[in-house]
């Protein structure tokens, strides 16, 4: 097991729903031992945390640290010109034969979509699209978020030919490593979702690149949403606040991508 995969495992039993499942486990295991009251402080813990992070002002204070970030980030950007857009993984999920033989879009697709309208408006000759899969298969289905990505843009009018696919990388380090070698110090336009886009250029400036980053996904206040459903706990506002979390912590302390500098 490499340190990527360790640490997504980790950082998952971390945060909801997995970490009240193991406050569960831990409940129960303690209340064998008879250590009763730290078991019911620790399943009160994992509870508490999940009704916390599953409250919208929450999950809206948590994406506008980074989507204040990210708005500083993109401000000024040019519409052209760069020598390639590059798509980070993540708009789209490969087949997975026998069970899908289609790739499926997922929340972050218009990823996918800006660089389309990008190419076609003249930004770039061409689009760098990464992402691998731990379960790569050549041929038949797109089994690679690189190759789902080539074929959806070729759907949106986008030619073939001018389309580059870095299908090995697993996680935005390497797909960041992986363009650098690419690209060779040539200026490229970076498109990811704006709660990544912090993150993303952090790498991307380490790494040396040449880059201006643009967002998609921005969150936009729901102003006719009713104050009683604003302050109801909700399963999209945890899944909003768990994945701010990650970036965050991300951001304040995983030195990983440190190995990317030149």
């Amino acid at each position: 097991m490499n340190t990527f995969i360790l640490l997504k495992i980790l950082a998952n039993l971390m945060l909801p729903p997995a970490s009240l499942a193991l406050g569960v486990v831990l409940w129960l295991s303690m209340r064998l031992f008879g250590w009763r009251r730290l078991a019911s402080v620790v399943l009160g813990l994992a509870i508490l945390q999940t009704l916390v992070l599953s409250f919208t002002p929450l999950s809206t204070l948590l994406n506008g640290i980074l989507e204040a970030e990210a708005r500083r980030l993109v401000a000024g950007n040019k519409p052209c010109c760069y020598e390639a857009i590059v798509v980070l993984g993540g708009g789209i999920t490969p087949a997975q034969p026998p069970h899908t033989m289609e790739p499926e879009l997922t929340d972050a697709s218009d990823r996918i979509w800006l660089a389309a309208r990008m190419f076609h408006a003249g930004a770039a000759p061409k689009i760098i699209v990464t992402g691998g899969s731990l379960s790569e298969q050549r041929g038949g289905p797109a089994t690679t978020e690189a190759e789902a990505m080539r074929r959806f843009l070729v759907a949106l009018g986008v030619p073939d030919d001018v389309i580059v696919s870095e299908g090995k990388a697993l996680n935005t380090i390497e797909n960041i490593r992986n363009v650098r070698e690419m690209v060779k110090g040539s200026r490229v336009a970076i498109v990811t979702s704006a709660f990544h886009i912090p993150r993303a250029a952090k790498l991307a400036r380490w790494a040396g690149l040449d880059f201006a980053i643009f967002g998609v996904d921005w969150t936009v206040p729901d102003d006719g949403t009713v104050w009683w459903d604003y302050w109801m706990p909700s399963v999209g506002a945890l899944g909003e606040s768990a994945m701010a979390l990650k970036e965050l912590i991300a951001l304040r302390f995983d030195r990983r991508g440190e190995v990317l500098a030149p």
